[in-house]
């Protein structure tokens, strides 16, 4: 699998006397024929938010349904107001990382089991990633190897984004980034994508094929022609790299999109 994990968080702000109206029609998921594990009894009856994308949130109570299926845009709320200022999960500490790991799984058990052996089509998209866990290593690799970064160091992490199409099967990374320049140079920016392609395994769980990485530039060197990396031969390729992965697909809806990796990664994605 190619060594770049995936995952700018939101930045619409809430104020909690809108808090009747947090979603639009479209936010709300359409599983709602899937079974919640535990049961109803298994979602909690309140819920405290107390910041959303970053800026802060006069705390207040939201109460959430007992249907489950009724409780899931608060646990969303309660998800992206987890993962806000978290700057993708590059800034998150251990303590962040837990309440991440917590409100995500609450989501993932009022949606129920993932099943994509007919819906397939719900994958369909251009998603953007609002946080990874896995950056919380401070690398563009995440749990597999990959370059730091820092505030010392001269590359920028920009948006990220996962393309998929389920007729072509193709499974694309897209990762903007900006690379620091001696001065009086103007700084490089770039758009680097990871081309796979994908299959669905069993019901929710997905294996991603590495085929080429395509790096473009963009703003002042954008007339410059795209360069392109094909995978290694196998047999030169690093045990840890072997160019495949694969993740389980553990919430999703129309606009949502929860995945743990084959190494433990939570990532959360919402459509683009």
């Amino acid at each position: 699998m190619a060594s770049l994990n995936l995952l700018h968080h939101p930045s619409t702000s809430i104020s909690s006397s809108s808090s009747c109206c947090l979603f639009p029609r479209s936010f709300i998921p359409r599983n709602n024929n899937l079974t919640p594990k535990g049961g109803s009894n298994h979602i909690k009856q309140s819920l405290i938010v107390k910041s959303v994308a970053g800026g802060p949130f006069t705390d207040g109570t939201i109460p959430i349904p007992s249907n489950p299926f009724d409780a899931i845009p608060s646990l969303k709320l309660n998800l992206l107001s987890a993962v806000s200022g978290l700057n993708r999960g590059l800034a998150a500490n251990e303590e962040d990382l837990q309440k991440a790991d917590a409100a995500a799984k609450e989501l993932e058990d009022a949606g129920g089991l993932v099943d994509l052996t007919d819906n397939l089509d719900k994958l369909q998209g251009r998603w953007k990633l609002i946080y990874s866990s896995a950056f919380s290593s401070r690398t563009l690799g995440g749990s597999r190897p990959g370059p730091p970064i820092g505030r010392l160091l001269p590359i920028t992490l920009g948006q990220v984004f996962q393309r998929i199409d389920i007729l072509s099967k193709d499974f694309d990374n897209i990762v903007e980034l900006q690379f620091g320049a001696p001065w009086p140079l103007p700084p490089l920016e770039a758009t680097a994508t990871l081309a796979h392609k994908f299959e669905l395994i069993g019901s929710s769980k997905i294996k991603i094929i590495f085929e080429k990485t395509t790096v473009k530039t963009t703003g002042n060197f954008s007339q410059l022609p795209p360069l392109e990396v094909p995978q290694l031969p196998e047999a030169l390729r690093p045990k840890s790299n072997r160019g495949s992965g694969d993740f389980e697909v553990t919430y999703l809806d129309a606009d949502t999109r929860v995945t743990r990796g084959d190494r433990g990664e939570l990532r959360v994605f919402v459509i683009s």
